[in-house]
């Protein structure tokens, strides 16, 4: 069962497949004002689409921005199929996951990257008081694959 869960976006299209194929004949530019706010949102976080099929017709690719808020933390979750790749803008977001001993806390600067596989459990947590962490995202899905899960676990070798 695929859920939404508050650090991605609901990607469901409303946009007619001829106009999307149109979009498919030309270059895009998408300008940081003309980011698309209309995806789902949670109190202490904005998330923004830039790259998707329904603004410049992409199949394989998604990507955004979110703007999380100080002390926010999301719920365990992984993305099913999905591949996400982070880009920290600003903050010092964390992205906790469990090794199958314990749990990883991977604390993060402007500049850095983070790779989720598919299937991964795991968290993000902006734990500063003071201070939101901005972070662009790049899915190899159009659909927002979240499931959210009552804990961390690790997942064994072969397991997806």
């Amino acid at each position: 069962m695929t859920q939404h869960d508050a650090f991605h976006p609901d990607l469901q299209t409303s946009v007619p497949e001829e106009r999307r194929r149109s979009l498919r004949t030309r270059l895009h530019h998408v300008r940081a004002a003309d980011l698309d706010n209309k995806t789902a949102q949670t109190e202490g976080m904005r998330r923004l689409a830039a790259i998707s099929g329904d603004l410049v017709g992409s199949e394989r690719i998604w990507m955004g921005e979110t703007h999380v808020g100080p002390s926010t933390s999301s719920d365990n979750h992984h993305h099913g199929e999905s591949e996400t790749a982070i880009y920290v803008v600003s903050g010092h977001p964390e992205f906790v996951f469990h090794d199958g001993v314990e749990e990883v806390r991977i604390k993060t600067e402007p500049g850095d990257y983070i790779f989720v596989p598919p299937f991964v459990p795991h968290r993000e947590e902006n734990p500063d008081p003071n201070d939101p962490a901005v972070v662009v995202i790049a899915r190899s899905t159009q659909e927002a694959i979240v499931v959210n899960l009552p804990e961390l676990y690790h997942l064994d070798p072969g397991e997806s």
